[in-house]
């Protein structure tokens, strides 16, 4: 099948580079896209590059996984050429993105977007939503993004989870800024909060999280929710937040718990030079789809 979407003819970045068994749109589970939006950053721009730079770095990734001892790339992994997006007004951009978003999520498959800024989030959650009736999304993100809007726009990455609440019910991860507007409006907004300085009081933090999750989820990972030692590459950097065991762990409880259906990695602004920062975001959307997909028949486990 001809994948059906009117944009991009040349031959795009694929997620994992020449992977030993590639597959078609029809046959893989797991479909990447990648959506370059640079529009509302307030600080330092280049998300833009982002989605480039995580395919670029998952060229060299080995796809064996000690931890689950699997390698599911034979689940399928597709990789769709980047998004054109129209320029202007910022709600053309989110329809388009959520026309696309639905075109792949409708056809069944497991849809992970690589960002672009955090305002691509709302329509991904909206598509997904379409599908999976009363869905939770898990925020792992150093800001709490709840403002109703920011800089003349409601589609600010500033405001991705106050639009996702329109959607879905929202668990936020490692958060340690907001504005106090945006404090104040928490309460009355609904969302599970766990505050980045409170999580290291309590030992079974992760459980906690997992438990105000409903059955299906939607995972939307902004890269300052990590630890600025491991994630300089940002716009928004936090001090504080989770170390890469955390996050992988806080990622594998719920991929067992739960059934997790979707996701995206947003705000990665590349540092020229440093391509840590682009590696990591690509091995964790790979520990994402391992802990996902390490249980179905076509990923390659070891036999004890």
């Amino acid at each position: 099948m001809e994948f059906p979407f009117q944009y991009d003819h040349g031959a795009p970045l694929v997620f994992g580079g020449m992977l030993p068994h590639r597959r078609s749109f029809d046959e893989s589970k797991a479909v990447v896209l990648p959506i370059p939006v640079d529009r509302t950053t307030s600080y330092v721009g280049g998300t833009r590059n982002g989605p480039h730079e995580i395919l670029q770095a998952s060229s060299h990734m080995e796809l064996w996984d000690e931890e689950m001892e699997a390698d599911v790339h034979g689940v399928g992994i597709f990789t769709l050429p980047e998004m054109e997006l129209p320029f202007g007004e910022m709600q053309p951009l989110v329809d388009e993105i959520e026309r696309v978003a639905y075109e792949v999520i409708g056809r069944g498959k497991f849809l992970v977007a690589l960002g672009g800024e955090h305002s691509i989030t709302p329509p991904l959650v909206s598509a997904t939503a379409r599908r999976y009736a009363k869905l939770s999304v898990l925020q792992i993100d150093a800001h709490a993004d709840m403002r109703d809007a920011y800089m003349g726009t409601i589609h600010n990455h500033a405001c991705a989870m106050r639009r996702c609440l329109e959607f879905a019910s929202i668990t936020q991860v490692g958060i340690r800024s907001l504005s106090t507007e945006e404090a104040e409006a928490l309460p009355r907004l609904g969302s599970q909060v766990f505050y980045d300085y409170s999580m290291r009081r309590d030992p079974k933090w992760m459980e906690a999280v997992v438990e105000t999750l409903g059955d299906t989820v939607y995972v939307t990972i902004d890269v300052d929710g990590m630890d600025p030692a491991i994630m300089p590459a940002t716009g928004t950097p936090e001090p504080g937040g989770l170390s890469w065991p955390e996050i992988t762990a806080l990622l594998r409880a719920t991929a067992e718990r739960r059934t997790i259906v979707g996701a995206d990695i947003v705000e990665l602004s590349p540092i020229p030079g440093m391509v840590a920062p682009s590696f990591l975001c690509a091995k964790l959307v790979y520990k994402l789809l391992t802990y996902c997909f390490a249980g179905d028949p076509r990923a390659k486990r070891l036999r004890t």
